[in-house]
């Protein structure tokens, strides 16, 4: 146990010279450390679509993310997609198909230490949607009808060439879990601007956007990602070492 103590010691005075060489490549006027930061494509899919798609027998969707460093905290983004939800309520059963693009910029928010790649990303899209409603089947209530009221409507009406556009606001974070790949985690809050609606119908869910509602223009989503760093080149940042 000794030796291997002794031998430990001697690799450490070993490399002394060579820490302070490097050191003095690093430090330069005014205690600024200089290191290399990774500039590159980053490129990944939705986990939480997939898993989706898995365990849900309504839902089937699929998402590709990436997003491309122009500066220490700058990246452009997008996410491009596609989704099938059937609705099936009580009074209603249909289903919207389609695919959606986003686009528009991640900041990060934090500093991280010499030769860590991690994120705490605020960041903005503008989101687009071309997709169809299939109305599958519907019930409406008639005070006048002898059976409770009840008319039960089972024509089957496609309408396609729909579309929408939206914003969103998201919050979240990027974790380097091994060299150039990294795990998300965000959450997005929505808001629609335009919207097709199909003859005297409303969209239930909207590609890309999801859920809608009556009463509000807002809508929410969350996002599990996996994806890669392709590095492209390498620029120098420095840092205050005091």
């Amino acid at each position: 146990m000794f030796k291997y103590f002794i031998n430990i010691f001697f690799i450490i005075i070993a490399s002394l010279p060579l820490s302070s060489q490097n050191q003095e490549k690093t430090i330069s006027n005014d205690s600024l450390v200089g290191f290399n930061q990774k500039y590159g494509i980053r490129v990944g899919f939705d986990l939480s679509r997939l898993g989706r798609t898995i365990f849900d027998s309504y839902y089937n969707g699929f998402e590709i993310n990436a997003d491309y460093r122009i500066s220490k905290r700058l990246y452009i983004a997008g996410e491009l997609g596609f989704e099938n939800k059937e609705t099936d309520y009580d009074y209603l059963n249909s289903k919207a198909s389609g695919s959606y693009f986003k686009a528009g910029v991640d900041f990060n928010l934090y500093n991280n230490w010499v030769g860590m790649e991690n994120l705490i990303i605020s960041g903005f899209r503008v989101g687009v949607s071309s997709f169809s409603q299939d109305r599958q089947e519907y019930k409406i209530y008639d005070a006048y009808n002898q059976t409770w009221g009840e008319i039960q409507n089972q024509e089957n009406l496609e309408f396609s060439g729909l579309a929408s556009t939206w914003i969103e606001l998201l919050f979240g974070v990027k974790t380097e879990i091994i060299n150039n790949l990294f795990l998300s985690f965000n959450v997005q809050l929505k808001v629609r601007l335009t919207e097709t609606n199909p003859n005297n119908f409303e969209n239930i869910f909207i590609p890309g956007f999801g859920r809608t509602y009556d009463s509000t223009k807002i809508g929410t989503g969350i996002n599990y990602s996996i994806s890669y760093l392709i590095p492209i080149f390498k620029k120098k940042s420095v840092i205050n070492s005091n």
